[in-house]
């Protein structure tokens, strides 16, 4: 008689899986090409024996990346990589239906975080993936002893990306990790696309407000600002941007949105999105110039880029408003609104990227873990771009699935652009 595996991980109600198994079903459909490498790693096993220790948003996206990792023969552990954006039937059906353990509960607080994250290590990782470098970051600082078991990582976002450059220029960073944000078919289309209809996702689910004719502040024009400000003009909003690099600053004037400092837009501004990868955007003297009803929201990594204590400081009371919305009373009578505790509202208080998008992204962090099986004792202790084959290798499959075509270079093009001779 055989008997059922033994349920490994830390989710917040089993009996959530059927509903969780749905989602997970429904994701995959809109994931074609992560379809198409599950199916060759099925039959091709490259992660045989690996174990690969992920901390990510425990979402359906990632459910169906962990399934593929699975299936190319890794031995799979996953926990969440930031307190509130768990699905928590999703992180049910991966434990029930998929036997991936999982340990990630929506709203654990930071000692469970923490608990999970060395649950994830216990694993004794030879891959690591991470999105914000927190897995990696409590190996080197807690964890040491792991580190010759470790081949090398992953890392899915920028905030991670900064922290991982920073270890490499000081020689923290002790095994290579693959940069998966810095590919094209990454941040072109997640950060842009993915970022900008989530984000707007989020707040308009926490607030029910209509964007249309509100005064918007973007802190922050890289790729996620970028499509944070394009969704929101294109609900009708007035977009005000505001940045610290010149080339940025002029491109967001270019097109079309008001550039001004925080200092300025924090007294004309409706609703303020920071997306930065920075620590205190919005702080204590931009709290003081907010109109009352202003709100104020986070889609960068961690919910640093919000001065949450300066904004208790100022203020006389707090009251939960609405589901993911916290009411602070200034001293003077004004009211701020905080969304999603400051972290990220995408997932906070919405369901994180389209599948569609996330296809790509994750379609990099399943070949990028191939890629580092394979290839690791040729890399040194450094952060490296994916692949520019992989990188253009998705855009391809991508298009694939969408049914379109595109032009190829004649021979006589091919020559042409690899020779000097001929001119006018």
């Amino acid at each position: 008689m055989e008997t059922a595996p033994k349920i490994k991980g830390d989710v917040k109600d089993l009996s959530l899986a059927e509903q969780g198994k749905r989602k997970i079903e429904w994701a995959n459909q809109h994931m074609p090409v992560l379809q198409l490498i599950r199916k060759r790693f099925i039959k091709e096993q490259p992660l045989k024996g690996v174990r690969v220790s992920a901390c990510l948003h425990v979402t359906t996206e990632t459910a169906n990346l962990a399934i593929t990792l699975r299936d190319g023969g890794a031995d799979m552990v996953l926990c969440a990589s930031n307190p509130l954006s768990t699905q928590d039937d999703v992180a049910a059906s991966l434990v029930k239906d998929y036997n991936i353990p999982t340990y990630a509960i929506k709203g654990e607080d930071n000692a469970t975080y923490y608990a999970h994250i060395a649950a994830a290590i216990d694993h004794k990782p030879q891959i690591t993936m991470d999105d914000g470098a927190d897995l990696v970051t409590t190996v080197l600082t807690k964890r040491k002893e792991l580190l010759p078991h470790i081949i090398g990582g992953t890392e899915e976002t920028t905030t991670g990306v900064i922290r991982l450059r920073a270890m490499a220029k000081d020689g923290t960073l002790q095994f290579p990790v693959i940069s998966v944000n810095d590919a094209l078919t990454k941040h072109f289309f997640d950060n842009r696309y993915g970022t900008g209809q989530s984000t707007l996702d989020g707040v308009i689910r926490a607030t029910n407000l209509l964007l249309a004719g509100l005064k918007v502040v973007v802190a922050g024009y890289g790729w996620c600002g970028r499509g944070v400000a394009m969704r929101a003009k294109g609900h009708g909003a007035d977009v005000i941007v505001t940045e610290i690099n010149p080339v940025k600053a002029i491109e967001a004037a270019m097109d079309g949105y008001r550039v001004m400092p925080m200092n300025e837009a924090a007294k004309i501004g409706d609703i303020f999105i920071t997306v930065t990868g920075n620590k205190s955007v919005l702080a204590h003297e931009h709290f003081e110039k907010m109109k009352d009803g202003a709100v104020i929201s986070n889609s960068g990594h961690f919910n640093v880029e919000i001065d949450i204590p300066a904004l208790e400081k100022l203020s006389s009371g707090k009251k939960p408003a609405r589901p993911f919305v916290d009411e602070y009373t200034m001293k003077d009578g004004r009211r701020v609104y905080l969304l999603g505790e400051g972290r990220l509202i995408n997932l906070a208080a919405a369901e994180g990227h389209p599948a569609s998008v996330m296809d790509m992204s994750f379609a990099n962090q399943a070949l990028s873990a191939e890629y580092m099986v394979k290839h690791a004792k040729e890399l040194k202790k450094e952060v490296y771009p994916v692949p520019d084959y992989l990188d253009k290798e998705i855009a391809r499959l991508k298009l694939e699935s969408m049914g379109i075509l595109i032009d190829k270079l004649t021979p006589e093009q091919e020559h042409y652009l690899a020779s000097w001779s001929e001119g006018t």
